[in-house]
């Protein structure tokens, strides 16, 4: 377990760096001079040549990689240009909105995608199947927009039919006011989950059909199970490892989701944030910020890595085998 650890952290460090470089030539190749945009149309060039030196525009493209990536690796994110903020203390603040959001959705996509998929997966009836499939795919098309506006009409408190939830904004204190702050996010955690939801209902039914049409399943129901509790103590065991990898997955693309919702409901996260910074042509700020969501894409990728190795025996076996060799 150690040896698969240091591997897949070696390669987590070589994929950040690769990641950092791209994102780097990227912003520097788009059209445009960044401190003249930034300076304003009418600026002095003694305006624009004191605002090129103060984001380093005027060193050389490895000097200027170099040192970013030496201040990042030392939490150091550096400073808005326009706000001269620190970008570290502005992330931290947008993420305890974000990371809670995807938490949130992503609990609401596991309540609705599982137990429907293991329904969808069990159902005998063909009227049952057909529904199943149709729900799955209905879901899974509806826009993220779409459904949020649907349930800020139905939901939302003032302009909703049922006016129960708060549609717009976050508590000015934070998590300091938790109920207000769960509240805040229901309805845009909800307008995510439904649609991640439906794409774990059809991976859970086809996992866990393949499973019902193995012996596997046969096994258990001769040891005296119901067929339903074969496929659930069972099927559902020996799909689980496929099951974290899609989840996994699932979670990485939720960011996309995320950031429709934030701005949809008016939630100051990150996603909101790196939208407000690409249009405003903040250079530092947005670097750091598509690194940070590259980095957390990775570690997703390597938590599934090491969950994988944790549930599944085979792999298990697989690394005593190379301790043997």
């Amino acid at each position: 377990m150690a040896r698969f650890l240091m591997r897949r952290l070696v390669l987590f460090i070589l994929a950040l760096m690769g990641i950092s470089l791209l994102i780097f030539l990227a912003l520097r190749i788009l059209p445009g001079d960044v401190a003249a945009v930034m300076a304003g149309l009418d600026a002095p060039p003694e305006r624009v040549d004191r605002l090129r030196r103060q984001m380093g525009l005027d060193r050389s493209y490895p000097r200027q990689y170099l040192d970013w990536i030496s201040d990042f690796l030392k939490g150091d994110l550096g400073r808005s240009i326009l706000t001269n903020r620190s970008i570290a203390s502005q992330v931290g603040i947008r993420a305890q909105i974000t990371f809670p959001l995807i938490l949130l959705g992503l609990g609401v996509a596991l309540l609705l995608g599982i137990p429907l998929g293991c329904a969808a997966a069990l159902a005998r009836s063909p009227r049952m199947q057909s529904f199943s499939h149709m729900a799955a795919i209905v879901g899974g098309s509806v826009p993220a927009l779409w459904s949020g506006l649907l349930l800020i009409m139905l939901f939302a408190k003032g302009s909703g039919l049922i006016g129960l939830l708060p549609s717009q904004g976050f508590p000015a204190l934070g998590w300091a006011q938790p109920g207000q702050a769960l509240a805040a996010l229901i309805l845009p955690a909800v307008s995510t989950g439904i649609i991640v939801g439906a794409g774990i209902m059809r991976y859970t039914r086809s996992l866990l059909g393949d499973m019902l049409s193995s012996g596997y399943v046969d096994m258990g129901m001769a040891c005296g199970m119901t067929r339903t509790q074969a496929a659930l103590r069972i099927g559902l065991r020996l799909a689980s490892p496929q099951l974290v990898s899609v989840v996994g997955l699932t979670m990485a693309e939720m960011i996309t989701g995320v950031m429709v919702s934030e701005n949809l409901f008016a939630l100051p996260g990150l996603g909101s944030m790196l939208i407000t910074d690409v249009g405003n042509r903040d250079l530092p700020a947005v670097q750091s910020e598509l690194l940070l969501l590259a980095a957390f894409f990775l570690f997703l990728g390597l938590l599934v890595d090491v969950i994988h190795r944790l549930i599944d025996p085979r792999f298990r076996g697989a690394a005593r085998q190379e301790v043997a060799d």
